[in-house]
């Protein structure tokens, strides 16, 4: 069965402006490079999605919030001056920074949503065993609060979407996104439904602030929310720790029906905005991980790409991650030389304490830490 790509050139809008880290030609750059570096031997179909509607919206957001927010890029498009309320938007929600084509990110970010929902779609129908959706993965999206160059919320809406649309019982969210996916865990927090784990520079060095070990969920959803707060530098062999330390116990007691797995090139250790040490190798394990991991699940993945901040690093990375999941035949490599202290991970020790302090915060929840 072939690997679903959805992608459509309407992505390229959700673009930030001139200055800003987040361009609208990531995706269109490495859908280029996708197609330049990938044979005949490896069997892949794009596929576009129609843009999410208001009802798709509601799912995961107020209904104020979304009739502000399209308000807000509409007019802004058409040159009206913004409001002391919308000045105050464009400042907070949207992270200080210069907007290019305010109009149509909005419509790129619901583009991003409609693919969220046609890749569970693809995937629980049985027309693909894996999707990846190109542009997704915009973790920091709140109810009512866009952030971290996040509109809406897709990895939130994919858990809701299963579990309202498929009647789902078990859905596993891997975050593997430098940054922690703090609104993806403000959505699930008391949901034991969804087994929430997030891999991420140590919040005390990196926005938002959040994940730390001791935050594991609340109600129901004890324990069902797992940071692991990986320390600065942390590179291929502290990755494989954490997944055969934490993440492939916690899957093997919990049996996901579906993986949703979230997260791009930021954890290089060549990102521009972040301080993890991950090489292009590293990325694709990351892919190899999750593909053997969801042979609990019968082989279903929705994989959600977007992040990382070195135009250089971020196709190659991409295509590493995808190439793993989809176990495409490819040889890919660094665009730079891997300096020596992420070569041997310098920071391997660091790693394990932290994987034994999530441990402790866990062993009541599972019995694979007890």
């Amino acid at each position: 069965m072939p690997l679903g790509i959805l992608y459509q050139e309407g992505l390229k809008e959700y673009d930030f402006g001139p200055g800003h880290p987040f361009r609208g030609n990531r995706a269109p750059m490495f859908m280029k490079f996708l197609q330049q570096r990938l044979g005949k031997q490896n069997n892949y179909q794009i596929v576009q999605a129609p843009a999410a509607t208001e009802e798709d919206l509601l799912l995961i957001c107020r209904e104020d919030y979304i009739e502000f927010t399209r308000d807000f890029f509409r007019a802004a498009n058409l040159g009206r001056e913004y409001s002391q309320a919308e000045q105050f938007y464009l400042y907070h929600s949207m992270d200080n920074m210069p907007i290019g084509t305010p109009g149509k990110l909005e419509e790129a970010a619901r583009l991003v949503i409609g693919q969220a929902k046609k890749a569970c779609e693809l995937v629980q129908e049985g027309d693909y065993k894996k999707v990846v959706s190109i542009g997704g993965g915009l973790h920091h999206a709140k109810r009512a609060y866009g952030e971290g160059f996040c509109l809406y919320n897709d990895v939130a809406f994919c858990g809701q979407y299963l579990l309202n649309k498929y009647q789902l019982d078990r859905i596993l969210i891997l975050d593997t996104d430098a940054h922690a996916g703090n609104g993806t865990s403000d959505y699930f927090y008391a949901e034991p439904k969804v087994l929430f784990i997030d891999l991420h520079q140590d919040p005390q060095t990196l926005y938002p602030g959040t994940g730390f070990a001791r935050q594991i969920g609340e109600g129901a959803g004890k324990g069902f929310n797992v940071n692991i707060p990986m320390p600065i530098g942390a590179g291929d062999e502290s990755y494989k720790l954490a997944f055969e330390s934490i993440v492939e116990p916690l899957v093997d007691e919990f049996k996901p029906q579906i993986i949703v797995r979230n997260g791009g090139s930021d954890p290089h250790f060549d990102d521009q905005l972040t301080a993890l040490g991950l090489t292009v190798k590293g990325f694709r394990m990351i892919g190899e991980r999750t593909r053997a991991l969801a042979e609990v699940c019968n082989g279903k993945v929705v994989d959600l790409i977007v992040s990382g901040y070195n135009e250089k690093v971020l196709p190659t990375a991409w295509l590493a991650l995808i190439s793993g999941l989809a176990a495409f035949k490819i040889d890919i490599k660094d665009p730079e030389p891997v300096p020596p202290r992420f070569i041997t991970d310098a920071v391997l020790s660091e790693t394990a304490r932290v994987i034994d302090s999530v441990k402790d915060y866990l062993h009541d929840y599972w019995a694979c830490f007890s």
